[in-house]
């Protein structure tokens, strides 16, 4: 019993060791990162690297504040904008859309769902033609609503097959405690069954903020105007135009990070239990 005792504390010391390891080396480019973007452009360079600033230097963030064509705030709130726009559209529309397909038997049915599936799957590359002859026509070029508009068309399609499952797993009977109960059903629906899925209802959003987050295809492709575009658009403009100043980019990369990061420390609990719960408990 000892003996066996000792080999399983040695796996876990082991294990331990391994996950660590494999911590670091995932985090050390984000290190890196962010330690760029306060060294100096000459200190960059430098042989051997250092692994921090001899001297922080802020003059990469503090430059945006004075403008220019590359303004790391303003092309922040471009995408804060897009990401909540196109967020709250793909809720707002694949909630009731999921919630038909899963409790209502109709005709076409498994086309549509296969229709979702088939269109989640599609390269950006494919839909970009497309949808700029659309927004052309429905004078949405060169408008944040091009961008809000196509990331939902990733977003709508995750979520209506995500949720889909979540208002399938609720028994029909706590619908019908809601009928005796006074509600008709759009009440019940809002106070009931959205509440009951509300863990999947929180991973779409996520998930349909960080994807419209992190978009470049269409923010490059359906913006024209420098004011106008999201923070990947501006990392990559930005690499061009300067001849690629390292601390700016760097600078612009990490301000693109906060987001991210924030999201999964603070709403790990919601994508956790979202991810590995679809039923109810009984």
């Amino acid at each position: 019993m000892g003996i066996d005792g000792n080999l399983s504390k040695r796996k876990n010391i082991l294990y331990c060791i391994v996950s660590i390891v494999i911590l670091c080396f995932l985090l050390f480019p984000l290190y890196w990162i962010l330690v760029t973007s306060l060294k100096t452009e000459k200190e960059i360079f430098q042989i051997p690297p250092t692994f921090w600033p001899k001297e922080l230097n802020l003059k990469s963030y503090l430059v945006q504040l004075e403008g220019g064509d590359f303004n790391m705030f303003h092309s922040f709130g471009n995408s804060l904008i897009i990401s909540l726009g196109s967020m709250i559209i793909a809720i707002v529309l694949a909630v009731p859309a999921s919630y038909g397909i899963a409790k209502y038997n109709f005709k076409g049915k498994k086309a549509i769902v296969l229709g979702f599936l088939v269109t989640q799957m599609l390269p950006v590359s494919v839909l970009l033609t497309p949808l700029f002859i659309m927004f052309k026509n429905m004078h949405l070029y060169n408008t944040l609503w091009s961008t809000i508009l196509a990331d939902t068309t990733i977003g709508i399609p995750f979520s209506v097959l995500i949720l889909k499952n979540y208002f399938a797993a609720i028994p029909k009977e706590l619908e019908e405690a809601a009928y005796i109960d006074g509600c008709n059903k759009f009440t019940a629906f809002v106070r009931v069954l959205i509440p009951i899925a509300k863990p999947g209802v929180m991973v779409c959003g996520i998930f349909s903020f960080l994807y419209a987050w992190g978009d470049l295809a269409y923010g490059m492709t359906f913006i024209i105007d420098q004011e106008k575009r999201p923070i990947t658009a501006g990392i990559f403009n930005f690499m061009g135009q300067y001849g690629t100043k390292w601390s700016y980019l760097t600078a612009f990369a990490v301000a693109t990070i906060i987001p991210v990061a924030l999201i999964f420390i603070f709403m790990q609990k919601y994508i956790i239990s979202g991810m590995t719960s679809g039923a109810v408990k009984g």
